[in-house]
């Protein structure tokens, strides 16, 4: 029997969508920080991972992409990239290239650097960018952000797609920065209601 698809089944319309807007008007990067919150909101307040296991569009969208159309290998994800080490070791360079993104922005909003219409993939390639901004729209600082953001979002896509192809759809969620910070949220909720006495149920993501 076919399970019958609910609405949060298709969210990776809205990942593909994303990416694809963002390609025509970097602006539209500022919607990418609902990935941001909404995992952290569901952690903080709900104590689970509904997000990562029920509305991640990405993960969705590289399970369709490795899956239904074959794009994968669908073999084992080495044992380094599920390791602790290599899990918080990324985080960790994450939140240094996101905050660096930060700073530049901060930059340019102080009006010592000029606005770069640049979006970088895997943080060394420089890929012009210029065509998704005319110049107008939004003082300098807000676009600049845009392209930072951007580049975070089409740089942890592009490692997604690299080992969804190499090993199972949906590699990139064992060592996904927000799906780390997330479980690390959820672990440290649920040992304290544990030690108030408080019964939860046991935390296990789905990957």
């Amino acid at each position: 029997m076919t399970k019958k698809k609910k609405w949060y089944d298709y969210l990776w319309i809205v990942s593909a969508t994303y990416l694809i807007l963002g390609f025509f008007n970097i602006l539209f990067a500022w919607i990418g920080l609902l990935c941001f919150f909404i995992p952290l909101l569901i952690a903080i307040f709900g104590g689970d991972k509904m997000y990562c296991n029920k509305f991640c569009g990405r993960g969705q969208l590289f399970d369709l992409l490795g899956n239904k159309l074959g794009l994968s290998r669908k073999k084992d994800i080495p044992k380094f990239l599920r390791s602790k080490w290599f899990r918080y070791g990324f985080l960790i360079f994450f939140f240094i290239m996101f905050f660096n993104m930060l700073f530049s922005t901060y930059l340019v909003f102080e009006g010592t650097r000029d606005l770069k219409e640049v979006v970088t993939l895997l943080w060394t390639i420089k890929l012009p960018w210029n065509w998704a901004y005319d110049g107008t729209a939004v003082t300098p600082w807000v676009a600049q952000f845009a392209f930072g953001f951007y580049s975070v979002m089409l740089t942890s896509t592009v490692l997604g797609l690299i080992t969804m192809i190499l090993y199972k759809p949906r590699s990139w969620c064992v060592y996904c920065p927000m799906g780390t910070m997330t479980q690390t949220i959820c672990k440290a909720k649920h040992r304290c209601n544990g030690a108030c006495g408080i019964s939860q149920q046991n935390d296990s993501p789905t990957t």
